[in-house]
């Protein structure tokens, strides 16, 4: 049985290589290709399943430094950036990390991504690594006289400290712990630098670190050591991607696209519709006014069936209503679970069927996420 179904993962050919290359591949890990970059898939001795429930019960440690990373600095770095993205920096203070999208400026969506407000003159930002190149350029293309934006993804690996042993790990490697959910601090590892954030994409407690990109290797090693203690796993962007789809969170390329607005994909929260520009803002607002004819929801399978993306979705009538975007196997639940964006029509509890290879699966539509919301535990 498949329990994920990343559009990217194929075999890596010319993909390129993160600073842990090498440490995943004489592990035994199953590579992948994801944004362009080689990556792991799962790692030997468990797969995704167990991967899963390591971060669920104990912790997890991913590596995800395919990642971007953009820094905007200079006089108003923050306040051009604001003016581009559709979250408000306004809303937090130096030392807080914030979520955020690109958007064109008919509504859709180019990346979602991470900013860490480092004060007025610069902002610190995570896109996708797919979308990197296009987020800086397209920053560096409305940047004004005396701001640059810098691409400096192989200057910071990203390592992913997941689960409610994080902040044992973190403490055990003489880390910060107790920040608050989106706070991020400057901190040292054996003399080295390294940003330690509260964030993750998996719905458990759990912790984000930036070192040097030539730090990542004996970081990994460290933290692993202690993972392991606490009956925990390494994991790959499988786990990742069945734990961020339990929580329901929009993943770009399937929730987010050139075609499907923040609206519909209900994340308007990150839209700060207050602020007089950002790129989209007309568009978006005209979308939310009149209500869009489309929305993101979650789908729970009500019989046996593992759910992909691209499924038709209809009715009890027999009528289209809208395509599966997401979906995967909840070792959580036991069940098939999916996102999908259905028409404005559907309603909560509503049942649907989704077309699986010629049968039709009964789903019941819910509200993400799937799984009780620990990020802030």
């Amino acid at each position: 049985m498949h329990l994920v179904d990343l559009e990217d993962g194929v075999a890596p050919g010319e993909a390129l290589r993160g600073p842990l290359h090498d440490r995943h591949v004489a592990a035994g890990a199953k590579m992948a290709d994801f944004g362009g970059w080689s990556m792991p898939l799962e790692h030997a001795g468990g797969g995704v399943v167990a991967e899963h429930r390591a971060v669920r019960e104990a912790v997890g440690l991913f590596d995800v430094s395919h990642l971007g990373k953009v820094r905007v600095r200079g006089r108003g770095a923050a306040a051009f950036v604001d003016s581009c993205l559709t979250n408000d920096l306004g809303r937090i203070a130096p030392g807080r990390a914030q979520y955020s999208l690109c958007c064109t400026e008919d509504g859709g969506v180019v990346d979602d991504l991470i900013a860490y407000l480092r004060g007025d003159d610069e902002v610190f930002t995570v896109p996708n690594a797919a979308n990197a190149g296009e987020v800086a350029e397209r920053l560096r293309g409305a940047a004004p006289e005396g701001v640059e934006v810098l691409d400096e993804h192989r200057d910071h690996a990203v390592l992913a400290v997941q689960g409610p042993e994080a902040d044992g790990v973190l403490h055990a490697l003489g880390l910060p712990v107790g920040a608050d959910y989106m706070g991020w601090v400057d901190a040292s590892w054996r003399g080295r630098p390294v940003v330690v954030c509260r964030t993750g994409y998996t719905g458990e407690r759990g912790y984000e670190l930036l070192p040097r990109w030539e730090d990542a290797g004996e970081l990994w090693d460290a933290a692993l050591e202690q993972v392991r203690a606490r009956d925990g796993r390494a994991c790959g962007l499988g786990a990742r991607d069945t734990l961020r789809t339990e929580m329901g969170y929009a993943l770009h390329g399937h929730e987010l696209t050139r075609d499907i607005t923040p609206v519909q994909a209900r994340v308007g929260w990150a839209v700060g519709w207050g602020k007089p520009a950002f790129w989209g803002r007309d568009a978006l607002l005209a979308e939310r006014e009149a209500g869009p004819a489309r929305r993101s929801w979650g789908l729970l399978a009500q019989g046996r069936g593992v759910l992909r993306a691209g499924l038709a979705v209809e009715d009890s009538d027999g009528r289209r209503v809208g395509t599966t975007t997401s979906g995967t196997f909840s070792p959580t639940l036991g069940a098939g679970v999916a996102l999908a964006l259905l028409d404005a029509a559907v309603e909560r509890d509503d049942l649907v069927a989704v077309d699986v290879r010629g049968r039709a699966l009964a789903c019941r539509v819910v509200r993400p996420p799937f799984v009780p919301d620990r990020t802030r535990a």
